[in-house]
């Protein structure tokens, strides 16, 4: 699972990393947390950056306040369930990022952890879009989620998921392009190498998505 992320890198440091401009105004985020509007990079428009809900909600939804939002997506079941399948084949994203957190059960208690590359640089969680229309306003909700896969070396000691991040910028170009096929964008939803990440401990302040600032990074 992933439940909350980092994206502290500014502004331009994104734009050149990931070949696009932002389409709205953004400002790092230390504790990016569901229902939030996170940067987002649709297949459909690459050179652009814009903000998204993370939570999918379906087009085919009715009632919205009742509907699930999933956060995530499971790699190994997303051909088996229709929904995702399209979207797999339609509406794919990047969502940028520089770490993310899990909270590791112990018999003191769940500790959280951030997780980021060794060389601290942003990178691309694979995600997929939808957008929900309002049948009554015809306002349009464009919404994330990001994919899920087995965890490596690193993560199995803290959780039993850990999220797609696409391994460096041809598979990310991959993953945007609909050339692509259905088997290849799956060959891209592997767990990244573990010698190449880090982890650490921090404080129980990421508990609260309330908790928004540089201090959530500091290790426990």
């Amino acid at each position: 699972m992933c439940g909350r992320y980092t994206t502290t890198a500014p502004r331009p440091v994104l734009e050149k990393r990931f070949e696009a401009t932002f389409k709205a105004e953004a400002t790092p985020n230390y504790n990016a947390a569901p229902s939030q509007q996170l940067p987002v990079i649709l297949n459909t428009e690459p050179g652009q950056i814009q903000l998204l809900q993370w939570g999918l909600v379906p087009g085919w939804v009715k009632d919205l306040k009742a509907a699930p939002k999933p956060i995530n997506a499971r790699a190994e079941t997303l051909v088996d369930k229709p929904s995702f399948r399209q979207l797999l084949q339609r509406r794919r994203c990047l969502v940028p990022a520089d770490g993310f957190y899990e909270w590791q059960v112990t018999a003191a208690g769940k500790v959280p952890h951030r997780i980021l590359l060794q060389n601290e640089e942003p990178f691309a969680f694979a995600g997929l879009w939808e957008e929900w229309v309002d049948r009554q306003t015809g306002e349009v909700r464009p919404t994330f989620t990001i994919v899920t896969t087995e965890p490596n070396e690193l993560m199995a000691s803290i959780h039993n998921r850990m999220p797609v991040i696409l391994q460096g910028r041809e598979a990310e170009l991959a993953w945007l392009d609909d050339a692509v096929s259905l088997a290849e964008h799956q060959q891209l939803l592997q767990p990244y190498p573990a010698d190449l990440m880090r982890a650490y401990a921090v404080t129980t302040r990421v508990n609260s998505p309330a908790n928004n600032d540089a201090d959530v990074l500091a290790a426990a």
